[in-house]
């Protein structure tokens, strides 16, 4: 049976249905009910069969998989220039780590017997969602902004779902695609809101303290809009550490996009360089985080922070990243652009032990 939902903020409880809310009736985001913790040493890397990708870990998973192409384990490699590790998120199915949360949200949606999904996005989570619905032959309404890029609303055309381009900000997007929600028009899909996305997410750190011998980095630097990642990967190391099959949590260091950090901002910070809004990193133009106090709440646990870069530093990264090989799309290009940010200020130091999720293919940006 589909585990219900509660809201951790009030303690109201909601069945589980394919009329469930979107959010609790007193504004705050819904979590499940029931969140397994399995107990035991893992097996080591070379002893675990991979070939269902993230599913590997359904025993953490409050979802059983329905829809899925096997996604996940994707490549950690090590990147000497940047004295770190990259997980190439970006080999995903669609392209981008937003299939985490798509492989779990659809297999929820095809749980509760949903007919038809609604989610609003820059692109990669709507390409994404767009994509396994197609997979699990459950319609889609995928809201966009009107000047989304060509290579992403095709990914949503070409599969069957419904573009629904809105005229405005990614604010207005939402707005809109609420709007049909609360009209009944589909069950909401939101990478930002829905808590089954986040279950996907959090695959992300079971994977990294897999491929590292069940050890974790010293930090790991994240892009951070809606704080899809950031917080999967902090719900993720903290379910291994609170497992004890992991010994300790890294830190989580955010990157935002000048003009659009209201982590940042929350904080006590400021944009690092004052060029003006990042407009090349579209993928992380969020003014209002969903999730916004868990994502201070998880920095605040794991000694973390957020930094807010402008065009300029992400630019110089993408070139860098390009000319060793790794073929990202501007957004990408935050985290490792953080990553130099943070050791010149003292922040990290030289010999910390570093993971740097690489999140969206270069191939989305024509």
């Amino acid at each position: 049976m589909p585990t219900s939902l509660i809201c951790p903020d009030c303690d109201a409880e909601y069945a589980a249905g394919p009329d469930e809310p979107w959010r609790c009736t007193c504004g705050h985001a819904l979590e499940f009910a029931a969140e397994p913790h399995p107990n035991g040493n893992p097996l080591p890397l070379s002893q675990l069969n991979t070939t269902e990708g993230l599913w590997t870990f359904f025993e953490f998973l409050p979802i059983e998989k329905h829809v899925s192409f096997h996604e996940g384990f994707t490549p950690l490699v090590d990147a000497p220039e940047w004295d770190a590790q990259f997980k190439l998120e970006y080999v995903f199915p669609t392209g981008s780590f937003k299939d985490r949360g798509a492989t779990t949200t659809l297999s929820r949606a095809v749980e509760l017997g949903v007919e038809k999904v609604i989610e609003d996005s820059s692109g990669n989570a709507g390409a994404a969602i767009a994509t396994y619905a197609a997979r699990a032959g459950i319609e889609a309404d995928i809201y966009v902004p009107a000047d989304v890029k060509q290579s992403k609303l095709m990914a949503i055309q070409r599969v069957g779902a419904r573009p629904v381009r809105v005229e405005g900000t990614r604010e207005d997007v939402t707005a809109a695609c609420l709007d049909a929600v609360e009209g009944g028009e589909g069950w909401y899909a939101s990478h930002a809101w829905n808590p089954a996305f986040f279950a996907g997410t959090m695959t992300f750190a079971f994977e990294v303290a897999a491929q590292r011998g069940w050890t974790v980095p010293d930090a790991v630097v994240l892009p951070l809009g809606h704080g899809t990642l950031f917080l999967g990967a902090y719900r993720g190391f903290k379910r291994l550490n609170d497992a004890g099959i992991v010994d300790g949590m890294p830190r989580l260091l955010g990157a935002q996009a000048a003009g659009y950090a209201p982590i940042v901002s929350a904080l006590g910070g400021k944009a690092s360089n004052d060029e003006g809004p990042n407009d090349i990193a579209d993928g992380i133009q969020i003014a209002e985080p969903a999730r916004g106090t868990q994502i201070l709440e998880a920095i605040e646990a794991t000694d973390g922070d957020a930094i807010a870069l402008g065009s300029d530093p992400v630019e110089t990264a993408l070139d860098r990243l390009h000319l060793n090989g790794f073929y990202v799309e501007p957004t990408c290009a935050v985290a490792p652009a953080a990553l130099r940010r943070y050791r010149e200020e003292g922040v990290l130091d030289p010999t910390d032990d570093v993971v740097v999720p690489l999140t969206g293919s270069g191939l989305k940006t024509m």
